[in-house]
This record gives C-alpha cells, sequence and structure tokens, in this order.
C-alpha cells in the first residue's frame, strides 16, 4: 500500500512555490485542481498513446460519439485527446500556459467539467503572470509526483488530508470535510450486516446515497466493501455536496472508477435537493452538525408549512443553528430504493 501521507507531504511542499504570490487560505485554488490534473493524468498514461491513434478515426462523428469511442479506447468514463501530458508539459518551459490550457481542453466534457469548478483558467493567468512566474516551477514539481501507483482510497486520503490542511489555514473546521476512513469502514459494516444474505445474491444492484457527501469516502468505501463481498455484485452511489472543491474531488473520483459522475449533485441539499423524486436503497453520511440554516430558513418553513409530510420535513423543525434533524428527515424521505 503507497503511503498517502508522503504523497501527500510531496503535493503540500508545491504550496512553499505559491508563498508571497497568494494567501495560505487560496492555496487549495491551484494545489486541489493540479492534484486531480495530475491524477487524471496518471491514471490515462497507459492507455493514452492508443487513444492519440484512434483520433483520426473519429474525426467525422459527432463530440458525443466521438467522447464514447474514445473513452472506450482509454477504458475509463472519460479521455484525454491532448498531445499534451505533465511530461510534455515539464518538457517545454517557454509555452506552458497554452500548453496546460490545451491538456485541460483535450479531456472529455466529463472531466473537463470537473475542473471549471475550480474556475481554474484565471489561476493560470495568475501564476503565468511576470509579475509571479511560478506556472512553470507548479508543473515540474506536479510532474515529479506519481500518483499511479494509488487506489481510490488512497488517493482519498491524500484529498482529505490536504483539504484538512487547507482548511486549518483558513481558520475553517476540518470536521466538515473529513471522516476518518476507519470510522466510515465500521458504519459501512453495520449498514450492510442485516442484509448479508441477500447481498449474496449474483447480479444484484444496489443504490447507496450520501446527502452531504465531501470528497465522496463514504460512497467509495460502501463500494468496495460490496465488491469485496460480492464480486458480482454492483453498487451505484449517489451525493450531493455544497462545497465545490469537494465536488469536483468526488466527481473525479466517480469518472476514475466507472461511476456515473451525474449522479453527484452540486448544491444545499436543503434548497435544492438533486434527487427530487428518487429513492435508495442504503444511505450514509456525516452531515455537518451543528450547522447553521438560516440562509435557507426560507426554503425550509416553506416546504414544512405547504408540503408538511408529503414533503422532507413534515415531523418538525429544530433550532436554527443546528439542522441535524433537518438531513435526518431528507434521508427518512429518500427510502425505499429496489
Amino acid at each position: 500500500m503507497t503511503d498517502f501521507k508522503d504523497k501527500a507531504n510531496l503535493i503540500w511542499d508545491v504550496a512553499d512555490l505559491l508563498r508571497g504570490d497568494y494567501k495560505q487560505s487560496d492555496y487549495g485554488k491551484i494545489i486541489l485542481p493540479m492534484t486531480i490534473l495530475r491524477r487524471l493524468d496518471c491514471v490515462l498514461q497507459p492507455t493514452r498513446q492508443n487513444v492519440l491513434d484512434y483520433l483520426s478515426k473519429v474525426e467525422k462523428l459527432s463530440d458525443n460519439a466521438k467522447d464514447l469511442t474514445l473513452n472506450k479506447i482509454a477504458g475509463f468514463n472519460f479521455h484525454n485527446h491532448s498531445q499534451f501530458d505533465f511530461a510534455k508539459l515539464k518538457a517545454d518551459p517557454n509555452h506552458v500556459a497554452a500548453n496546460l490550457r490545451n491538456f485541460i481542453n483535450g479531456f472529455s466534457v466529463s472531466a473537463r467539467e470537473i475542473i471549471e469548478y475550480f474556475d481554474f483558467d484565471k489561476q493560470i493567468e495568475r501564476m503565468d503572470d511576470p509579475k509571479a512566474d511560478i506556472l512553470f516551477q507548479v508543473v515540474k514539481r506536479f510532474a515529479e509526483i506519481d500518483l499511479s501507483g494509488m487506489d481510490a482510497m488512497e488517493m482519498g486520503y491524500v484529498f482529505e488530508d490536504l483539504i484538512r490542511r487547507f482548511s486549518e489555514q483558513s481558520n475553517e473546521t476540518a470536521g466538515e470535510h473529513f471522516t476518518p476512513r476507519e470510522v466510515i469502514k465500521l458504519m459501512v459494516n453495520v449498514l450492510f450486516n442485516a442484509d448479508n444474505e441477500s447481498l449474496t445474491q449474483a447480479g444484484i444492484v444496489r443504490t447507496l446515497y450520501d446527502p452531504a457527501c465531501g470528497t465522496g469516502g463514504m460512497l467509495s468505501v460502501g463500494e468496495m466493501h460490496l465488491k469485496a463481498f460480492n464480486t458480482q455484485a454492483k453498487l451505484e452511489v449517489f451525493g450531493q455536496e455544497i462545497n465545490p472543491e469537494s465536488y469536483a474531488i468526488c466527481k473525479s473520483d466517480m469518472l476514475i472508477k466507472g461511476q456515473n459522475p451525474a449522479n453527484v449533485k452540486f448544491g444545499n441539499t436543503f434548497t435544492v435537493d438533486g434527487f427530487s423524486h428518487e429513492k435508495f436503497d442504503y444511505m450514509l453520511s456525516n452531515p455537518p452538525f451543528g450547522v447553521d440554516w438560516k440562509k435557507a430558513a426560507k426554503i425550509i418553513k416553506d416546504e414544512h408549512k405547504n408540503i408538511g409530510y408529503a414533503g422532507r420535513f413534515g415531523a418538525g423543525l429544530p433550532r436554527i443553528n443546528d439542522g441535524s434533524l433537518l438531513f435526518l428527515q431528507h434521508m427518512i424521505s429518500k427510502m425505499g430504493g429496489a
């Protein structure tokens, strides 16, 4: 097993290059999307030449058909058809900004949208400005970090460790973003234990939902647990997340593992229910306890008053500074999958 702490430390060390040009609280705007880009680059490396060799054969196809075909060649739900990878970016320091943009634009739509959530093009421009002139140095350092030998759980640890550090730098609560994997494993075991017999069936398909999914740790561990228990079982995972960085990381993890990234929704679960007409077999979550729901109060109170038990909050509303009961009621309303 790769030591995720070593990888996280290597990535964290890149932040030293940002000192003086960025506030510490803004380091994540560069480090997190660059980590995702490097991770995707490493994952695609074994088949990237196959994709490039096949490009001429899909020129006349529609964009959607082209994406689907090249995804199949890449062996994932995404691909990159740019001539650049991190090794080639490192080899051309004089054109790194243009080449990096070309590399990002070479991703299929599902992967490119993830990077767009970071509004990363502004950071490319800022780092490439002569006043800073650190873009090539950052790219070079990431090119030297190998993220290819890590499984989904290890990479999840890396992302969560980085988010925790960035949260501490900006005086945010790290607990909003991080649940130890040992705790998640225990929760998953308890969740599936009662259904051990039914889950042994060949070809069984079940759904798992997390309304505050963060970087997707609970979804990942749930999927791995069921697959280890029954290799012929399939767990389709769904989640919603309000933090844009965590959301983007979760979607990138879904892409790499072959899950449908459209099953991860962005936004406040209380105000915009991303799965308003869905029911799920299992639910697992560590919502932010003690969270203030003042900003969403009008929508929540209207739903409670006008819809009652036909909506999510019929049982009543908690005090304004603790939304835990709201999360619980929301999850109860989603019970009843296949």
